[in-house]
């Protein structure tokens, strides 16, 4: 079978068509041809417009599978990235048990072999991630984890973090720690400002990120190694960052998708799906992150996928759990946000940074080379709801809402799916 995209703009710095509207031609699992392709074909695409570049990569996706599979197993979830554009997932360690053993890491790798979209596991830094006792990182890493982190929960001890940092250094690992001190946000539902205090909601401040983000970076200058700092939403946190790297420590961060796109003022209806873990900020701390998405401060664009059953999120504001089911919608995220920053640089944040960050392959748009590709229409208008969605969970602001931008194809593993 052989399916040729016609006329798409080529997303791949590493290709001589970077930037150019052309004709790929994909047979068996491979670019065969890429230029004027006039010949027939059992498929064809019609891509003027859209933007083919190599498979999307979400470096912070959490599933249930194991112990969890009602909110979101390895299935469901995968295919859901698959709907979403993405090659490839980076898998968070907050399971039940959470991912801490070979074992563990083997049970999420064979579950997920049959998949289009890749399933790569994080292991915990910490035993159950209660931030005492480590895992058996050296081991785990030769069975497959490619990073390490609490997941949902951040290293609270500044000795655990300090020593997971000279620890990885090995094999040249990598710490990815949620920066939020737990103690600042107890209780907290939403983001402390003016908009938690007129309707009377606990407030989560911006302090919590802020003197993590602070802590961190000194106990990397200290230690060395390799820190990532993911779901970043302070503008405070993105300025110590941005320093950070002007001074040559490894550091690198991420944001998910939907967070410069609402701030703390959508929860004026106490709508629950709009409930996250960072919450949504003010209007300057999003101007602070798409300015740190333009200048590269912030690397990676991610879902920060987190599904619910519906018992998690039908309840009173203050005793629903966090989160947004994201993986389907980051590309209609994407769409909005390239309002703001240019295409090829939102594309690069879900493509080439993710992977550089975690030291694994980057694809290639050439003549000859695997197909590990997306194909992105930023104008297709489409509605996510029951008949859309491939996650078992629905707590999702977008649910329900008519959208724009969608990734239309995908190619990986030798399979392929048009939607």
């Amino acid at each position: 079978m052989n399916t040729l995209i016609s006329s798409a703009t080529i997303i791949d710095p590493q290709s001589p068509y970077h930037g150019k509207a052309t004709d790929v031609l994909i047979s068996n699992g491979k670019i065969v041809e890429m230029g004027k392709i006039t010949k027939k074909t059992d498929t064809t695409i019609a891509a003027k417009g859209m933007y083919l570049s190599i498979g999307w990569f979400d470096m912070r996706a959490t599933f249930g599978d194991p112990g969890l599979e009602y909110k979101e197993d390895i299935h469901s979830g995968l295919t859901a990235a698959q709907h979403g554009g993405f090659t490839g997932v980076a898998l968070m360690p907050n399971t039940q048990p959470v991912i801490q053993s070979k074992n563990d890491i083997q049970y999420l790798l064979s579950r997920s072999q049959s998949h289009l979209t890749d399933l790569y596991p994080i292991a915990a830094i910490t035993r159950d991630t209660k931030g005492d006792d480590f895992t058996e990182m050296i081991d785990l890493n030769e069975a497959g984890a490619i990073a390490f982190s609490d997941g949902n929960v951040p290293v609270w001890q500044a000795d655990i973090l300090l020593k997971s940092l000279q620890y990885l250094q090995k094999f040249n690992g990598l710490v990815i720690n949620k920066p939020e001190n737990l103690r600042l946000n107890l209780f907290g539902t939403m983001n402390e400002g003016i908009s938690s205090t007129m309707l009377g909601m606990k407030g989560m401040p911006t302090l919590s990120e802020d003197v993590t983000v602070q802590r961190d970076l000194s106990l990397l200058e200290y230690a060395g190694g390799r820190l990532h700092m993911s779901n970043i939403s302070s503008a405070k946190s993105i300025d110590m960052i941005r320093k950070a790297k002007k001074a040559g420590l490894q550091v690198t961060c991420d944001v998910a998708s939907f967070q410069p796109l609402f701030d703390d003022q959508a929860l004026n209806t106490f709508d629950t799906n709009y409930k996250v873990n960072p919450p949504f900020r003010n209007k300057k701390d999003n101007q602070a992150i798409i300015k740190g998405l333009k200048d590269g401060t912030i690397d990676v664009i991610v879902s920060s996928h987190t599904p619910h059953d519906e018992e998690s999120k039908k309840l009173e504001f203050d005793l629903a759990d966090f989160g947004i089911t994201g993986l389907q919608t980051v590309a209609s995220d994407l769409a909005m946000l390239s309002e703001q920053i240019e295409m090829e640089k939102l594309i690069h944040q879900v493509t080439v940074a993710p992977r550089g960050i975690l030291k694994l392959d980057i694809p290639e748009i050439a003549t000859g080379e695997v197909a590990n590709l997306t194909l992105f229409d930023p104008a297709h208008e489409w509605t996510f709801d029951q008949q859309s969605n491939q996650s078992k969970a629905v707590n999702s602001p977008y649910f329900g809402t008519k959208l724009k931008g969608k990734a239309v194809a995908v190619f990986n593993n030798g399979q392929e799916w048009v939607g």
